[in-house]
């Protein structure tokens, strides 16, 4: 697969966790440094991390997995494998692996940011600190999906990608449907031939011709989760109930949000403070759901404000 080759500087690395996945990793840095694990999230990979693997290298280990399902990682072809529980044991079970102690931070994006939300609030001893990029906190996103209209229209794509046969739909016509995730949120700025190259090859899948073959394991986080807009035919989030303990951070939390993000509006911030306590929320203005390809200036700053926060 014509993912971008390990710049000087990053190295691969698998790890073979316990309960049998295994996760290929981008790592940068010395082996007995902090540690930084960085989550990716749909439709990307452990690469989009690399300019801040090397920026961070002089001082920490840093980690980027490529989650299950994605590149060159475990992919289990039943959706039952891609529970939340389950994702979430493999980045704890990675932290476990990878050193001792608890990470400097955990610093998420996306569905990366779904499972670090997760483990912050199930395990959160093994993180000092978490940075989430334009994730929803669970909190929020219950509340918008089940009571807001526009974030529902917002998120309606997520039931597309829920459909059993959404993997084979989105390899059509050069993945016809994939480019606009990018592209309705100014992906036209960034969005390289070359970089289409490299998602065209991670979509595809290692070797396979399979149309979409890369992508079976990614929609699978859609159709395993039922945090998605409630229709006639689903109830999705409309069925589900949870409680404050189930919710609630108890380590520092750094939030970078993009407030040109079209899928994850604003409103999904209101009202953090009840299951955060202890929030720094950072935000960019202009910068979409797309903020680390635009500039990762301000995600850069971001981390190194929740790093020189005690932990």
């Amino acid at each position: 697969m014509s993912v971008p080759a390990l710049p000087a500087g990053i190295r691969g690395q698998n790890f073979d966790l316990p309960h049998g996945i295994r996760l290929s990793c981008r790592v940068a840095g010395a082996p007995d440094a902090p540690r930084l694990v960085f989550l990716h999230g749909f439709p990307q990979a452990a690469f989009i991390w690399d300019e801040l693997l090397l920026h961070f290298a002089p001082r920490f280990l840093c980690i980027a997995p490529n989650l299950r399902g994605y590149e060159h990682s475990s992919a289990p072809a039943e959706v039952e494998a891609y529970k939340p529980r389950h994702l979430v044991a493999d980045i704890a079970a990675l932290i476990e692996a990878s050193g001792a102690g608890p990470l400097a931070a955990l610093v998420a994006h996306d569905w990366g940011g779904a499972l670090a939300w997760n483990l912050a609030v199930a395990r959160p001893a093994l993180l000092q600190r978490l940075v989430m990029i334009n994730s929803p906190h669970p909190g929020t996103f219950l509340r918008e999906l089940q009571h807001n209209p526009f974030q529902q229209a917002a998120s309606a794509y997520m039931n597309f990608l829920a459909r059993p046969d959404a993997a084979a739909l989105l390899a059509e016509d050069d993945f016809r449907r994939m480019w606009p995730f990018f592209l309705n949120m100014g992906g036209e700025r960034w969005l390289s031939p070359a970089l289409r190259q490299t998602y065209r090859a991670l979509w595809r899948g290692d070797g396979s011709t399979e149309p979409g073959r890369g992508l079976l394991g990614p929609v699978n986080y859609y159709a395993a989760s039922p945090l998605r807009p409630p229709t006639a035919q689903d109830a999705g989030a409309a069925r589900i109930q949870l409680g404050d303990e189930q919710l609630t951070v108890r380590v520092p939390t750094t939030v970078v949000w993009g407030e040109a993000d079209i899928a994850l509006p604003t409103g999904l911030l209101a009202g953090l403070e009840r299951w955060v306590p202890d929030l720094d929320l950072q935000r960019v203005p202009g910068a979409s759901h797309w903020i680390l390809q635009e500039d990762a200036t301000p995600v850069i700053a971001g981390i190194e404000r929740a790093l020189a926060r005690a932990p």
